[in-house]
Formats: C-alpha cells, structure tokens, sequence
C-alpha cells in the first residue's frame, strides 16, 4: 500500500494556516475584526458554490482523477529518457516553467545537477525559462546535445520566446543529427490547434496534451509539469494524490475548515483596507521557487482592469518574493517599520529532510558558544518565529501556512490549494481569473514589432506612440 492511501498518514501530512496575525485580536487596529470576517461567511459561501457550479469549466480541478492513462505514458517516457540522455531541457515560459522548477526545487536534491551521475539517478534538468541571448547560448556550453532530449511546452503553439527557442534547437539537432533529431524533441501542447501541433504531427514527435480548460498557470499538474518531475525522479503519483487530498478540503462548505475559503476571504478583507502587495516568504529553500509560481499564479489571475460587469476595477494584489532567512536581511526592515499596505504569509516546515547539528567550538566567546549544541533546523525555525513576531508587533498582517514535511503528497496539496485560493479570490473580486488580456496585449505587440502576418493593425498603431523626448532622458 502506498503511504498515502493510510488516512492517519493523510491527516499528518495535512497543511494548515494559521491566521492569528491577520486579526485585529492579535495585530491591533490594521487587524480584521472577528465580527467583519465571520459577516464575510455568506460572501465565501457563494463562491465556493460558483466554483462547483463551474467546476466542469475548470478542468484543473479535475487533474488528481483523470490522469490515468496519460500518467502510464509520462512514466514511459520519463524511464526513456532517464535511460537514454543526459540532459533533460525543458523550453518554456510563465507556467510552463516555473511549475516544473518550483517542484524540481521541492522534490529534488538542493543541488541535484551538481552530483554526480550515480548520486543523481537521473539526467540533469535545466528549465530555459527566458530568451537572453547569453543565456541561450550558455546552454549549449554544459550540454551534449547527442545526449540530451528537450521538452517543449506551449498550450497555444504560438509563443513567440518559446517557439523561437524550439528553431535554434532543431536547428542544432539537425546538423548533428540529421533525420534522428525528432528522437530527442517531446513536444507538450494543445492536442488539436496551433502551430507545436502541427510540427509534431508532421514530424512524428513524441507529444503530450494540455487539457482543454487548463490555462498556464493552472497547469503544473498535467503534462506540462508531470514529465520533468517524473525525469527527475519524484512520485507523480503521490503528487496527484496530494491535490485530490486537498480537493476534497477545498470543498468544505464549513468556511472555517477550509484553507483556501478563508485564505481568499482573508486576503479579500486586507485588500479592500489597502493592503495592496502579496508577500510569499518560505523558509526553505526547498519552496523558494514556490514563492515565484505563485507570484504568476496570483498576479496574472487578479490583476484585472474590469469586473464581470465591464466596470472599471482596477483590482489585483502585487505578488513579492522573500526567501527565510536570506531576506530577513534585505526586506523585513521594510515589513516591520515600512506603510500598512501588505500581507506577509510565511511558509513554515514541520520537520525537514536533514537534521544538521551545530557543533561545539569557540566557548570563550558568548556571543558564539550559545548556538552550539542546538541545530540549524532550531535556528531556521527560531528565525522564523522571530520575524513573525517582528511583523506582528509592528501592527502589520501576516499568516503562517505550515508544511509538515516536503514531500510529493505536501507539494501536491500545497499548490492545488493555492490554485482554489486564486480562483475564490476572483469569485469575491467578481473578476474573471481565467484570463490575461494584459499578457495578450504584449504579445501581440511583439508580433507586430517582428512583422507577423495578420498583425499588420497592432504595427499601424505601434508607429503612432509618440517618439520619446530626448529631454526626459539623462
């Protein structure tokens, strides 16, 4: 039996927020009353009830249960290209790749590309998440292309960075390898439109769907994440496991008892007094770039300029990444002492991986000799409770989600309930969360700049911005 199938095991790996500092009880007059947050209940109510309803539109949702079929497929080509290649290069952007390294970072060794092949047990991953001409050209000095396969992620077919991306290294592969250069392309994309589709088809890729109804963003849990986390060894299964355990906890009609209900209603509340920038600081290193997909998550789904009913809103929350205890010392001065107009929520580790002790040394000095005996896992813990002691004594909100360990079953959790706490948030914004026309209006404007057929209106348009003012430039 797998550990996940134990319920005692289940409850134990269950992740909770603490939400202490957001109230006025504990954090003073910025706090939310008790009485306006249980006024808010009927509000979490219905949007809990709008998302059911809509839960045939939003299949996402239904990524822990539908997967069989593909997940036996993922395995497969995950053990081919763990047997096969060294390198393993995931090409893509937005939540094509800041899903698959966040749970890379979760779920691998912290420095897993450094050991050595047989340490590793499995080829070496690097997610190209940018177009940096330096960057891209670096690849090709750490790599050997004969020995490395590529994953290449775009629902749509049509991203311009990651397309470009896919030409120079079909490019590459084809003078090195002639024909064989379909061997080392996986090609991850909508399974009947745009262009990756076509490449695939017509050149017989190995290829893996994006399900109708799951945006970028939302789609860590499907191919687009699944296969690097299978290349690099981690239990896709488990993973999987983890969001269903948190579906059914995210369907909790008792508001109180569902983490992402109150997390959204919360978050809702300190918006609507101002608090208009989102801190995400874990402390670990182990769910830094947890911090970084959900900043994505976040920001692309509430940053809207207007309401279902077409009014002008303007509404969103500015997602901001910190790393405990690393930023402790660049950006909690600003937290504890700096304007009311943010939320801290640090994520906590119950027990980790490693328990390193520190040793006895230097005991003339007091200042020093007081860490020995104790462990850096008592010191990353302390500081973390000190800094929320910090930020709750200066009057400033914060909350505490706790992870009893990572793991694939907490990660899976961990994700999906931020997911149905971004689509709840929009539920009580009356926003649409599904949708980035402001993404769309860049990239259309990188089509026209590049003189892609059709776009030949948004160029018209381009040429009509005013020419800059060399006055205004020093």
């Amino acid at each position: 039996m797998n550990r996940y199938e134990n319920k005692a095991w289940r409850e134990s790996m269950r992740i909770r927020v603490d939400y202490n500092n957001m109230m006025a009880d504990f954090v003073g007059e910025k706090g939310i009353r008790k009485a306006q947050l249980e006024a808010s209940e009927s509000a979490a109510l219905t949007a809990l009830a709008a998302l059911e309803e809509r839960r045939d539109q939003m299949k996402w949702r239904d990524l822990p249960y539908s997967q069989g079929a593909v997940v036996r497929d993922i395995k497969a080509a995950a053990a081919h290209v763990r047997e096969n290649f060294d390198a393993f290069v995931v090409l893509g952007i937005g939540g094509s790749a800041l899903g698959p390294i966040a749970v890379q970072q979760a779920l691998s060794h912290l420095r897993y590309n450094e050991l050595n092949k047989e340490k590793r047990n499995g080829p070496k991953l690097y997610v190209e998440d940018n177009i940096d001409p330096e960057r891209m050209a670096s690849l090709f000095d750490v790599i050997d292309l004969e020995r490395t396969a590529f994953n290449v992620i775009t629902k749509s077919g049509s991203t311009s960075e990651t397309m470009a991306q896919l030409l120079l290294v079909v490019n590459l592969l084809k003078k090195r390898l002639g024909d064989k250069w379909t061997e080392h392309v996986i090609a991850t994309t909508d399974e009947k439109k745009g262009n990756l589709i076509k490449i695939a088809q017509a050149n017989n890729l190995r290829t893996f769907y994006v399900p109708d109804g799951v945006g970028g963003r939302f789609s860590e849990l499907c191919p687009v994440g699944l296969l690097a986390a299978a290349v690099c060894g981690a239990d896709i299964d488990e993973l999987l496991a983890g969001a269903a355990y948190a579906d059914e906890i995210c369907k909790d009609t008792n508001v109180w008892a569902n983490p992402a209900a109150v997390a959204a209603l919360l978050e809702k509340l300190a918006m609507d007094a101002g608090n208009n920038i989102s801190v995400m600081m874990p402390y670990a290193d182990s769910l830094r770039y947890v911090a970084d997909w959900y900043a994505q998550l976040w920001a692309e789904s509430l940053g809207k300029a207007t309401d279902r009913s077409g009014a002008r809103v303007n509404c969103g929350q500015t997602p901001v990444k910190a790393l405990g205890v690393t930023d402790q010392h660049s950006q909690v001065q600003l937290y504890t002492e700096g304007p009311f107009d943010k939320v801290v929520t640090f994520l906590r580790v119950g027990e980790f991986r490693q328990n390193v002790v520190i040793p006895r040394a230097f005991d003339e000095l007091p200042d020093v000799a007081f860490l020995s005996g104790h462990s850096f896992n008592e010191l990353i813990q302390s500081e973390q409770r000190a800094t929320e002691y910090a930020v709750l004594k200066s009057g400033h909100l914060n909350k505490t989600i706790t992870v009893p360990e990572v793991n694939a079953f907490t990660v899976g959790q961990l994700l999906y309930i931020f997911e149905v706490q971004t689509a709840l948030a929009g539920e009580l914004l009356n926003i649409d969360a599904f949708d980035q026309p402001g993404v769309e209006e860049g990239k259309n404007a990188t089509y026209a700049l590049l003189g892609k057929p059709g776009y030949e209106q948004k160029k018209a348009e381009l040429d009509l911005v005013p020419r800059k003012n060399t006055r205004y430039t020093v």
